[in-house]
């Protein structure tokens, strides 16, 4: 039976082969050997919160914990020291598998190695519900997983008292050289019983539809962006956002506070490692935000949002 394909989804198309190969020819990404020196790590673990609290974790990379209304969220979970075709982890995770609670549940955005790393998969219960998008559920139940509801754009699910939606990103989806665009990708909003509200990207291209979530969603109180891997720009204009852009989407959702993510641990594209996180900084400020209102989290670094923030 012939695969679904996502391709109509594309807002633009992603990079091809001429594509690849006009950058091999121009030079590759002029990378060179990077390490994580001015990356922030702060590994001091999980602080203790209460149920009127809301926690937001960054492990590195895509990855976070979420702690809301007594629920506990992992997002986009990568433990693993490399991912096929990069080079080493640059700086370690935020937190020790070991020292995770208990999940209520993961989401994953998309089926890239870098958001869904199958070795980190294999540490987790079995019977730990999975959200993801469609056209993931196979792989999932492939590896025992017995809990895995598969999500379409604008669709919802509730688990307990929180309110789980999956919602448009402007990206694509390939794990192998046959699987290009068979399963969805998008971001996720994680609203609580007392109506707080988080926003997580997943990986996008900047576009309309972050207004569009913030207009379905209004008063997200954090917008989780991708910040990082955009250089050279022609090359991943389509599929990622540079941190002038990813300013430009919190101001279009709305959202209250924003922190980054999708840098300083993986060296995917040509960038420095720390550049991400001072372009955020810089862009923040020129756009007039609130500086508190810029969670620029170290790796390992949990933020709170009290009851009634």
């Amino acid at each position: 039976m012939k695969r679904r394909s996502f391709a109509e989804r594309l807002s633009l198309a992603p990079p091809g082969l001429s594509d690849m190969l006009h950058l091999m020819w121009a030079g590759g990404f002029g990378m060179t050997r990077q390490d994580g020196d001015g990356v922030p790590i702060l590994r001091t673990g999980l602080p203790a919160i209460d149920a009127s609290e809301t926690s937001v974790t960054w492990i590195g990379h895509a990855t976070y914990v979420l702690r809301i209304a007594g629920t506990c969220l992992l997002i986009d979970p990568v433990w693993s020291g490399r991912i096929p075709g990069v080079r080493q982890r640059l700086t370690p995770p935020g937190l020790a598998f070991a020292e995770l609670p208990s999940i209520d549940a993961v989401l994953i955005s998309h089926n890239h190695y870098d958001h869904l790393d199958a070795p980190t998969m294999r540490r987790l219960p079995r019977s730990t519900p999975v959200f993801a998008p469609i056209g993931l559920g196979k792989w999932f139940a492939r590896r025992g997983f017995g809990s895995v509801t598969e999500f379409d754009w604008w669709e919802s699910a509730q688990l307990g008292g929180i309110r789980i939606d999956f919602v448009p990103a402007r990206h694509w989806s390939r794990r192998t050289l046959w699987d290009t665009c068979c399963s969805l990708w998008g971001g996720w909003v994680v609203t609580g019983p007392d109506g707080r509200r988080l926003y997580h990207a997943g990986d996008s291209g900047y576009g309309e539809h972050f207004a569009e979530i913030g207009h379905h969603y209004p008063e997200i109180e954090v917008a989780m962006l991708p910040i990082g891997a955009y250089e050279p720009r022609w090359f991943m204009k389509a599929v990622h956002m540079d941190p002038e852009e990813a300013v430009q989407a919190a101001s279009d959702l709305g959202a209250s506070r924003m922190t980054g993510m999708h840098w300083g641990t993986f060296a995917l594209t040509s960038e420095p490692p720390t550049e991400p996180l001072t372009r955020l900084r810089k862009a923040w400020h020129d756009a007039g935000h609130d500086p508190d209102e810029l969670w620029d989290l170290a790796v390992g670094e949990t933020r709170l949002l009290g009851a009634g923030c």
